[in-house]
């Protein structure tokens, strides 16, 4: 018990006592709130729509970003094998250019005669009728056609132990290990034709601008000579430029505004030309000065920072490290990759690479990735607009809620200040709960005095609209004359949702105890027994009551009838079948009033049924003829335990003079824990009450006796509280405190106990 009810929590109501009802959990009262909330907030659908299309927009965004990707990927792919198809099959014309010009009968008798001598050529002969000078001039005669066919601007022809034996430029013969020329030294020793990456000469040659001059980047074919054993004796090189065909093939291939494919040797330097020379001078990258040219000139390294943007790198250029795709390469890696990475700019780009391990150097195409994703980041750009416009539509729509609102409040408001509410013309207030307002009121053309109940116009919301909907249309089920009438329901122009009832000018049974003390068994019999035919036409329907207390029951003289009861407050009346009125109580939620509250309703919320009611009838008969609730308990819990577990004192016990046994027993029996042992109907209530010795006791004329006597003392215009009240919830940890300027403490015994509810989680 302790751990079903460790988070109930008692309440103090400075007015009228502490009474305290268990209203439905906070999880159903959530799912309601949520329904009505999406039903009557119309600003709130464009939040949910910018929810959705965040969702819809991640996964058309994903899908599109893999396409792209893929198709990124291929394309890069391609442009690079077709790039270093290109380029293979150029040097493949340019090896076999070479080695036709080396294995021609003619050159290879001269170059034998050139390795027989060690002498100079200036200054030794062969012996023979040919000097070495006129064999310089006949090679070169020799190769002339081959040159001038081929656009190549000079020859190298060297001997094993890398000497130039001759050459288009006389100041390179006999010199030994010229640089630039290791990598075809290698080549020649294992007999390979092949073309060397571009290098600066160290001979006098004219460039692409026709100026002569040294360091000329140049690019250098070579093929092996032998001699008639066909053993390697030297090489045959050709020289040419490679700003010509050489970056005319790479430049062919680029994708976008940006892209472009370039080649890097070993050390990770551009061996040709870039398309953004112009944007590297102003970006500092080369020297601005005429005829300036990236090939040979800019390194492959990763400044940090996008130096076309003006950012100044932080480290020197020959302390930066290669870039991802230049440290890749020379490591003899090949690979594609549609991930940024900073190329020699500080650009981020996607790219593809290759290393040509057979020319000792590498071939890369690369693209900007703001361009390569640029629809993506148009559809990023058109998302962020929608969801921009989703939000504002949001905020205006909020606004104007607010204000159609506030004006709705406001024309409400007017509409009670006129005293007119539809067909009804208000008179005075009768009462006021935590939601409700009762007026005494009359029908425009009727005359008829009613009751019209309205919800407050400041704590309107959908749960508490849903609840007065659905307490009005449970009501107006029932036509037992105990059962206060419903004449009307309705919801004006203004928006304010009212019910005309039948004016009751008597008191509640709370009321009549309050001030006039226990109650005869006579009185007490001919109310209970009212009770129980309302109760029997509700039960009939299917419907349990579930909140039966003494405010609920109100003591009338009707015409010339005292003593009439009628039957209030089926605001949380529940249905035998749940499906009927599905959401608007919770499943395992506690509903009642823990002083008239049945071991069922406490222990299994969802198993009550009409035996539950008469738990709490025979609680209200206790109370009538005692003048004290069945339990007295410090708190919510304790109460509920002695409901489930104590027996209770016999009213003679608690009142300390002999009562009628039969009424006693019929009293005890509807307070059983079993429901077996209790009456089985409301109207086998009423049978037994009505064989009771003290039925007969309280006639027609002590009632109006009563009334004659009494009614001048009642309030002007009395209307059951009930009718008015609406729970209120509190959720855990909540605390309601005694006023401060009493110095008593309330306690549960306090007459009165029954006008506060609190929510209950079942654990």
């Amino acid at each position: 018990m302790s751990g079903l009810f460790r988070r109930l929590i008692p309440l103090v109501n400075k007015q009228t006592g502490t009474h305290l009802t268990l209203a439905r959990s906070r999880v159903g009262h959530s799912i309601s709130q949520t329904r009505m909330f999406l039903k009557k907030r119309l600003w709130i659908w464009p939040i949910i729509a910018v929810v959705l299309l965040s969702t819809l927009g991640y996964g058309v965004r994903s899908a599109i970003s893999y396409t792209i990707r893929a198709h990124l990927e291929s394309q890069l792919q391609t442009l690079l094998n077709v790039e270093t198809s290109m380029l293979q099959t150029w040097f493949e014309v340019q090896e076999s250019n070479a080695e036709s010009a080396a294995n021609r009968m003619r050159v290879r008798e001269i170059v034998d005669q050139l390795m027989e001598t060690g002498r100079p050529a200036s200054t030794h002969n062969l012996g023979t009728e040919t000097s070495i000078p006129d064999l310089h001039a006949e090679l070169r005669h020799e190769l002339s056609p081959t040159m001038s066919a081929h656009n190549y601007v000079g020859y190298i022809i060297a001997d094993k132990d890398q000497k130039i034996l001759s050459a288009s430029s006389p100041e390179l013969i006999n010199k030994v290990e010229v640089p630039g020329l290791e990598y075809l030294f290698t080549a020649m020793l294992d007999g390979k034709t092949t073309v060397c990456p571009p290098f600066l000469s160290v001979d006098a040659l004219k460039d692409t601008y026709g100026k002569t001059r040294t360091g000329v980047p140049i690019m250098l074919v070579s093929a092996p000579i032998r001699d008639e054993r066909m053993q390697v004796t030297g090489l045959l090189a050709f020289q040419f430029h490679p700003e010509l065909k050489f970056t005319e093939i790479l430049q062919l291939g680029r994708l976008g505004e940006s892209g472009e494919t370039y080649a890097f040797d070993r050390q990770g330097v551009m061996v040709s030309n870039s398309r953004f020379d112009e944007q590297l001078i102003m970006a500092g990258l080369l020297a601005d000065h005429e005829n300036s040219k990236s090939l040979l000139n800019i390194e492959i390294r990763n400044p940090g920072v996008d130096v076309t943007q003006g950012a100044r790198p932080e480290l020197r250029r020959g302390k930066q490290s290669l870039t991802t795709m230049a440290a890749n390469a020379v490591a003899g890696n090949s690979a594609v990759t549609v991930e940024p990475y900073n190329d020699y700019r500080g650009v981020p780009v996607v790219g593809a690479w290759k290393w040509l391990d057979q020319y000792g150097m590498g071939v890369t195409t690369e693209v900007d990735y703001e361009e390569a994703f640029r629809p993506l980041t148009i559809l990023q750009w058109m998302f962020t607009g929608l969801y921009v416009l989703l939000g504002a539509s949001s905020v205006v729509i909020f606004v104007f809620t607010l204000v159609v609102a506030r004006m709705t409040k406001d024309a409400q408001k007017a509409a009670v200040e006129a005293k007119q509410l539809g067909q009804y013309e208000l008179e005075n207030k009768l009462g006021a709960g935590g939601m409700g307002v009762v007026y005494k009121a009359h029908h425009a053309m009727l005359r008829r005095p009613t009751a019209v109940k309205m919800l407050s116009i400041d704590k309107v919301d959908a749960a508490s609209t849903a609840r007065f909907e659905r307490e009005v249309q449970i009501t107006c089920q029932l036509n037992h004359p105990n059962t206060i009438a419903i004449y009307d329901y309705g919801r004006t122009p203004e928006g304010v949702f009212y019910y005309a009832m039948e004016f009751l000018d008597g008191l509640d049974l709370q009321q009549l105890v309050e001030k006039y003390g226990p109650q005869p068994e006579g009185r007490v019999i001919h109310i209970l027994k009212q009770v129980c035919g309302s109760l029997y036409e509700a039960h009939s329907k299917g419907l349990v009551h579930r909140d039966i207390k003494p405010s609920n029951i109100m003591l009338n003289r009707r015409g010339s009838e005292p003593d009439v009861v009628k039957v209030l407050d089926f605001g949380l009346v529940k249905a035998l079948d749940e499906n009927k009125n599905a959401g608007m109580t919770a499943n395992a939620s506690l509903t009642g009033t823990p002083l008239y509250m049945s071991p069922e309703a406490i222990q299994s919320p969802l198993a009550v049924d009409n035996r539950s009611d008469l738990y709490a009838v025979g609680a209200v008969a206790y109370f009538l003829l005692t003048g004290h609730p069945v339990f007295s308990a410090t708190n919510i819990m304790e109460l509920c335990r002695q409901h489930v577990d104590q027996a209770p004192v016999p009213p003679s016990q608690r009142l300390g003079r002999v009562i009628s046994p039969e009424l006693e027993d019929a009293i005890l029996a509807c307070l059983e824990k079993n429901r077996a042992k209790r009456p089985q109907t409301a109207r086998n209530l009423a049978h037994m009450l009505a064989r009771l010795p003290e039925s007969q006791k309280w006639t027609e004329n002590e009632a109006d006796g009563w009334w004659s006597r009494h009614e001048r003392g009642l309030p002007a215009a009395q209307v059951n509280a009930s009718m008015v009240a609406v729970p209120t919830l509190l959720t855990r940890g909540d605390r309601v405190a005694p006023d401060s300027g009493s110095s008593e403490k309330p306690s549960m015994t306090t007459p009165g106990f029954d006008q506060t509810m609190i929510s209950q989680e079942i654990d």
